[in-house]
């Protein structure tokens, strides 16, 4: 299932540049690293973390759930630098 959300964000980044690393941290479910302008599971450390279920996340990279919102409902948790993440928000966007 990761892995069909990690393929659906390569095909989002083709022709962007993502600079920096992010990790979506989805608990047993397992990870979603981006970094290098490649989106892929097999976890490694990052600029920044965020954590989120995997029904969440499929909600945020769809539109259905505000990134801001997320957060002040705890719905996802993110660590590390906050420069990365609001980098994503554009990315998506």
């Amino acid at each position: 299932m990761l892995q069909e959300i990690a393929d659906g964000i390569q095909k989002g980044l083709t022709g962007k540049n993502f600079d920096g690393s992010l990790k979506f941290d989805c608990g047993e479910d397992g990870v979603i690293v981006l970094a290098d302008n490649q989106a892929t599971t097999q976890d490694q450390d990052t600029d920044c973390t965020i954590r989120i279920s995997r029904d969440n996340l499929t909600k945020l990279l769809t539109g259905k759930l505000n990134p801001m919102t997320g957060v002040a409902l705890g719905k996802l948790k993110i660590s590390g630098n906050m420069g990365v993440a609001m980098k994503l928000g554009q990315l998506l966007g």
